[in-house]
């Protein structure tokens, strides 16, 4: 299996924030986690990227566990995310945004830096370079040089994913991409996300836009009270009695 889960357990002093979550993902598909507000969806993508360590239980990427492992070797091994909040720099530009995402590849040190050594303007054209690809990916290059905080909100959910996507990923998290955009906007979002994994991007999503996740996942999971209740594809959750009743009659996934 290409990332699972294992028995994942997170409480916070009495509560389960996530309590014993069996899940495995396959390569090259798209996966979704929904579930009601409080339901343990973030804190599932933070055990999993290594923002938070876990009660109990393991996550297994590749075969190997990396469940301690710190946020930053979990980033190297092929694992980003995005956050529910864009967490950029808005007084730097979409292109110094991004580029910071490659850095993750590259060797320069203090020294390098110090001294501007043939290294590090090496890796900063490598760095650049793998910044306009990516944004020429998310369809952004019109914007590379305008400060973040000048976009739309679109514009900055994309700019989330090409920060994710410069650092080489094998799989991504996205932690609510559609949030607080209009149906159009969500569509173009869709049409990314499948382009992804087109390239053989693995990704995994969080979002509480139900139209958009029946027609785009391969497969749900859903988190309530931190316990999962649900797996299966989009047309198996739909018609899942505990999943209508969690979702109050079932009008969110209809």
């Amino acid at each position: 299996m290409f990332l699972e889960t294992r028995n994942l357990t997170k409480q916070f002093g009495g509560l389960a924030a996530v309590n014993n979550v069996n899940f495995s993902m396959e390569k090259g598909k798209i996966n979704a986690i929904i579930g009601p507000n409080g339901a343990g969806k973030s804190t599932f993508f933070n055990l999993i990227s290594g923002f938070h360590p876990p009660s109990s239980g393991q996550v297994i990427f590749k075969g190997r566990d990396i469940t301690h492992l710190p946020p930053n070797k979990i980033a190297e091994l092929g694992i980003a995310r995005t956050f529910q909040t864009t967490n950029l720099f808005e007084q730097s530009t979409v292109l110094d945004n991004v580029i910071v995402g490659h850095r993750l590849r590259t060797k320069s040190n203090l020294f390098d830096a110090i001294f501007r050594t043939k290294r590090l303007k090496r890796e900063e054209a490598q760095c650049k370079g793998k910044a306009m690809e990516v944004l020429e990916f998310v369809g952004l290059t019109n914007v590379a040089n305008k400060m973040v905080a000048n976009i739309s909100q679109e514009e900055k959910k994309r700019v989330s994913i090409a920060l994710a996507l410069a650092t080489n990923p094998e799989i991504v998290f996205l932690d609510e991409p559609a949030a607080g955009v209009n149906p159009d906007e969500t569509e173009g979002l869709a049409m990314l996300i499948e382009k992804m994994v087109q390239n053989g991007i693995t990704v995994c999503l969080i979002e509480h836009k139900m139209q958009m996740i029946m027609k785009l996942a391969h497969k749900i999971m859903v988190l309530n009270y931190g316990e999962k209740i649900a797996e299966g594809t989009p047309n198996e959750i739909k018609n899942n009695e505990t999943v209508i009743k969690a979702y109050l009659g079932g009008s969110a996934i209809a």
